[in-house]
């Protein structure tokens, strides 16, 4: 039962750390510094799994998976008091709050306190803590030698200064949110450093017990096995706080991913059509969809400017009157405005494309009201509604009839 919570918090932790893992290509300190706390406590909780400590266990250095994980868990450690510390930004406040200060100095300092820390748990792991042979929980084993209540008490110091920190920032933060998605976030979060902050003094009061008092290996095995539950419980807590927030943007995203896979056929005839539109040379659904060189909103934004620009230049090519044998077609369409504009769009492509094409005076196209770029990226999803089921014999149909009227209004 205990082997399933760790392998499941691994897991938790560890794809919390990839879903955040585009924060690294950004130049942003704050989330770069929250990804690096959760791809730490990933690998010390991976590293906490039995299958990780067989494999790490083949190296011939007794109990290496131990000083492993304390080391990516200091690391996680010093990334969270960073995230902490970055979280308040840049004040432009003449007297910084209190607690503000001494959370900055706590995070700058952190990084010298690391790696003096890291470098004397090194030392401590290969002289004091008696490795005769591997153990199979490292704490239990151990318990009652005062090398190991040593060295642990070096290592918890950093967590217990982190829960501490971290617990009244985030629920100091939690109280005074907007929206109710962070204030839950941070309420759990700051929730689940004060089980941290419980945790850490229970490991340290019950190794100094072990040492003081005569307490049994089963008794020892009971306390460490019950915070080792309340750790992986605090874990699976933190991911829960840390994913709510991000539930809104997410929504976004994916809303962003559907208007493009929507809008594509509609944007890649028009910039296949017209070269030069687009900043690059347009690629397939899935190349386009599942890239990830520039972000899905950025994407958004551009193609939709493409398909304006595109559209602008297709005017210079179609019959005069097009949109009127466009309305035509469209009268009878739930939704003739958009479903108009598509016809438009494919006769008109048909005629740009034609060998005898050449540029002329621009052509009628129904001005629309938009006030934003959200606003005309959900026109373009009707229109591309439209767009994507009017066939070629249609398209030439719409082509035709244009070119009567036009033939119509000279006689």
């Amino acid at each position: 039962m205990f082997d399933f919570f760790k392998y499941f918090t691994a897991a938790v932790m560890t794809l919390i750390s990839i879903w955040r893992f585009p924060a690294v290509r950004y130049a942003d300190a704050h989330r770069r510094a929250l990804w690096g706390g959760y791809a730490g406590f990933a690998i010390a909780l991976c590293l906490y799994t039995p299958a990780a400590m067989d494999a790490v266990d083949r190296i011939p250095v007794v109990d290496l998976s131990a000083l492993l994980r304390h080391f990516a868990s200091t690391a996680a450690i010093m990334a969270a008091l960073t995230y902490v510390a970055t979280s308040y930004g840049k004040t432009s406040e003449t007297v910084v709050p209190r607690h503000v200060e001494v959370s900055r100095w706590i995070a700058r300092a952190s990084y010298r306190a690391g790696a003096a820390g890291v470098v004397l748990l090194a030392i401590l792991f290969f002289t004091v803590v008696k490795r005769d042979r591997p153990s199979g929980d490292f704490l239990i084993d151990h318990a009652g030698q005062w090398g190991v209540a040593v060295y642990m008490t070096v290592f918890y110091f950093f967590p217990l200064v982190t829960t501490a920190v971290c617990g009244y920032q985030w629920t100091r933060a939690a109280r005074r949110a907007e929206s109710t998605s962070m204030r839950i976030g941070l309420g759990f979060m700051g929730f689940s450093m004060w089980m941290g902050l419980i945790h850490t003094i229970a490991r340290i009061a019950t190794l100094w017990a072990a040492v003081v008092f005569p307490l049994s290996q089963s008794t020892v095995r009971f306390l460490i096995d019950a915070t080792a539950i309340w750790m992986d419980l605090l874990f699976v807590i933190v991911a829960v706080g840390a994913s709510i927030p991000t539930t809104r943007a997410a929504a976004t995203r994916w809303k962003e991913f559907r208007t493009l896979r929507r809008i594509y056929p509609l944007w890649f005839d028009l910039v296949e059509a017209f070269p030069g539109t687009s900043l690059y040379p347009p690629g397939r659904r899935l190349t386009e969809l599942f890239q990830v060189r520039v972000p899905i909103d950025v994407r958004l934004d551009r193609w939709t400017q493409d398909i304006s620009d595109a559209c602008e230049k297709l005017r210079y090519y179609v019959p005069r009157d097009l949109m009127f044998a466009a309305e035509d077609m469209a009268s009878g369409h739930p939704d003739p405005e958009p479903a108009a504009e598509a016809y438009w769009i494919k006769a008109g492509l048909l005629a740009a494309n034609a060998e005898s094409a050449s540029p002329s005076s621009p052509t009628l196209l129904r001005d629309k009201p938009f006030v934003d770029t959200d606003s005309e990226a959900a026109w373009n999803v009707r229109v591309g509604a439209v767009y994507s089921q009017i066939t070629a014999e249609q398209a030439r149909g719409v082509l035709d009839n244009s070119e009567k009227l036009e033939s119509g209004h000279r006689c």
